[in-house]
């Protein structure tokens, strides 16, 4: 039988600026109070600001967090966050009083050690740990009552372009994560490679929800935003579908943005888009050297593709129908679903997978997309309701497991918020089992799991695109869905003529879209020369020269290879590619040698002052918002739960008595390092 785990409210007094009161008032502004075991408790502040200078394609970004201690005694605050999956993260330090360090690079361990040794010395420190490429958690040891401790991230990343227009994501807050419980029989291999250390590090617990334990989604408006772009060319267009912004233009053309209220909440990323003018460049090179050596980045626009005859498809939909899509996310899913079963072309064929915590089907075959299976495709996809776990990878086994139709390009396109734990194993089912498949996903969220998402889009040589569903989800979705796009240059390969050229990233190019690019980018020995781009366009062997020139500055060139090198290693470590211990040391020596926050590396300050004489400090979590059109009732499926799916009324009620008595609005109490119950949730 489980334990009654302590029922936990939260009350929260509105944020109207820095706490500065002194310890006991009770009218510190923003503190977040709650109730465990009928004893109040207090739970530390935050306030975010992200500084964002953009800069053609790549944007320089400095995020600064104050936390802040509302209770009456010492605090060590611990604060789960994103960052985009690309952030090369190169420089951290912390202010205290009168006090700024700057953060040093370490390996993981030694972070920690250190950490733990000034935090048991009663000084104030900073700790940085990476758990996924965008997912991270900063720890602030002895926060004391009316002394703020400040830490600033800066990180640099490139902005992809998109249909034309170039998207820049700054993720604000971290969805649950489903971890699954039942797993699937594996073959031997699979379990060697299991055995052999594959496997991502283990999640941190989820933090206390504000809106959940409190009636209403009352949250302190706690981020802000300074945003500026600078750019060579006229500004097309500006603009974010997810935040309203007031936008200023310099008079040299510079543009400036912020939130139109000034501060909001972090219960949605924020996504930008803007276009530039001038004559588009098929390709170009930039190249930088430093006392690390020599860089160069390639950068590629795909040709203008012909009328070409169309290649008949089968296109495998795989809906995720868990109950983190139930209300809107899955009402924009089955609106995606209705555009893009009636724009399936006579030639095509179609199945439909539903996934929870099992796997359904429309049919078990491949069926042509004639009117009358269209309407019963339609019909299908109306009756779904969502409700239970994400075990997504039976859905991609699923989606493999029956024979392609032949002379037919098999398109698997995913539809889910992409919120499990277990992404190794995912990107380990595509890479054994795509074939010459391709994948197309589609992130339905406010704040989806895009490392996911966009690491099965490129195992599959396909695209990520995203709906958000509170923001007029059915026009984007049924634009998506019309635009199911070929690739316009396939089986991409760089000759690089006489240059000299190593380590290459990203290690396995992708293939390329229209409105879209690619960038390609190398350790460079020197020289000039002829750089070709090949590959295969509108079914045609295509060839394009590229000029490389000696000299240039470019001082994130050298920041984005390395960050792009450690996500080779990474996904390498995650599909079983290769030697564990080699990928290690290349991420950590890489993580050491650019100052780069890693999955093996941290960023760690201590400070030189000891700030608390009276004791250890409390642990406590940064509680987090709701996330913005994930319903409240998803939230407890992600509790730690083992039931499979109810298939029944009586099950549900019997579940929901269940979920009472082990207390589920609480999240599960904290596991050691390293521990896995094997259920739940572990974000």
């Amino acid at each position: 039988m489980s334990m009654m785990k302590p029922f936990l409210v939260l009350a929260l007094v509105a944020w109207v600026g820095p706490a500065a009161a002194a310890p006991g008032d009770d009218e510190v502004a923003g503190r977040v109070l709650g109730r465990i075991d009928g004893q109040e408790v207090e739970l530390p502040m935050l306030r975010s600001d992200y500084a964002v200078e953009i800069q053609g394609d790549l944007a320089t970004v400095t995020l600064t967090q104050v936390f802040e201690n509302p209770y009456g005694a010492a605090m060590s605050a611990e604060y789960l966050f994103p960052l985009n999956r690309r952030a090369a993260v190169h420089s951290m330090e912390m202010e205290v009083g009168d006090e700024l360090v700057k953060a040093v690079i370490r390996k993981k361990a030694e972070a920690e050690e250190t950490f733990a040794k000034a935090e048991s010395e009663g000084k104030a420190a900073a700790l940085l740990t990476q758990h996924r490429p965008n997912m991270f958690t900063q720890r602030v040891a002895n926060l004391m009552p009316g002394l703020p401790v400040t830490v600033r991230l800066s990180y640099v990343q490139p902005v992809p372009r998109i249909d034309g227009a170039y998207e820049l994501v700054v993720p604000m807050v971290v969805g649950p994560r489903y971890v699954g419980v039942a797993e699937a029989p594996v073959d031997s291999e699979e379990m060697q490679v299991e055995a052999g250390g594959w496997e991502m590090a283990a999640l941190p617990d989820y933090p206390k929800v504000v809106g959940l334990d409190l009636p209403g989604e009352i949250a302190p408006e706690r981020v802000g935003l300074s945003l500026s772009l600078h750019a060579a060319v006229p500004v097309v267009s500006f603009a974010s579908a997810t935040h309203d912004l007031q936008v200023t233009e310099a008079e040299d053309g510079t543009l400036g943005a912020g939130f139109a209220g000034g501060r909001v909440i972090d219960n949605r990323d924020l996504v930008v888009r803007y276009a530039l003018g001038g004559e588009a460049v098929s390709a170009g090179v930039m190249t930088h050297a430093d006392a690390r050596g020599q860089f160069l980045s390639l950068l590629i626009e795909p040709p203008l593709a012909g009328a070409v005859a169309p290649t008949p498809r089968e296109i495998v939909f795989v809906l995720d129908t868990s109950g983190s899509m139930d209300g809107e996310p899955i009402e924009a899913s089955k609106r995606f679903m209705a555009s893009a079963l009636t724009g399936l072309r006579p030639e095509d064929y179609f199945r439909i997978i539903r996934f929870s915590n099992d796997t359904g089907q429309f049919s078990d075959a491949a069926v042509p997309a004639t009117e009358s299976n269209r309407r019963a495709g339609l019909a299908y996809v109306r009756g779904l309701q969502a409700g239970g776990g994400t075990e997504i990878d039976n859905a991609i086994r699923t989606a493999f497991a029956t024979r392609q139709p032949e002379g037919v390009l098999r398109i698997v396109v995913f539809l889910s918020d992409g919120y499990i734990g277990e992404e190794a194993k995912v990107l380990r089912t595509i890479r054994r089992d795509i074939g010459a498949a391709r994948i197309y996903a589609f992130g339905v969220g406010t704040s989806v799991n895009r490392y996911l998402l966009e690491g099965m889009a490129e195992e599959g040589r396909g695209y990520a695109r995203y709906v958000d569903p509170t923001e007029a989800a059915g026009e984007v979705a049924e634009a998506l869905a019309a635009d199911l796009q070929s690739p316009v240059l396939t089986d991409i390969e760089i000759d690089w003529g006489g240059l000299e050229v190593s380590e290459v990233s990203p290690a396995r190019i992708p293939d390329l879209f229209e409105g879209r690019q690619l960038r390609v980018l190398a350790r460079y020995e020197g020289g000039t020369g002829t750089v070709r781009v090949n590959g295969v366009s509108a079914g045609r062997r295509a060839s394009l020269p590229v000029e490389v020139a000696p000299g240039g500055v470019a001082p994130a060139i050298p920041l984005i290879w390395a960050r792009g090198r450690i996500a080779d290693h990474e996904r390498a470590l995650a599909v079983g590619d290769g030697s564990a211990e080699a990928h290690e040391a290349a991420i950590t020596r890489l993580g050491l040698d650019f100052a780069l926050q890693s999955r093996f590396t941290s960023f760690v300050a201590v400070s030189e002052k000891v700030v608390n004489t009276d004791g250890p400090a409390r642990q406590a979590q940064v509680a987090l918002p709701q996330v913005a059109g994930v319903p409240a009732s998803a939230y407890p499926s992600f509790s730690g739960s083992s039931a499979p799916e109810p298939q029944t009324w009586l099950g549900m009620i019997v579940l929901a008595a269940l979920a009472v008595a082990r207390g589920f609005l609480v999240p599960p109490r904290r596991k050691t390092a390293g521990s896995d119950d094997g259920s739940g949730v572990r974000s």
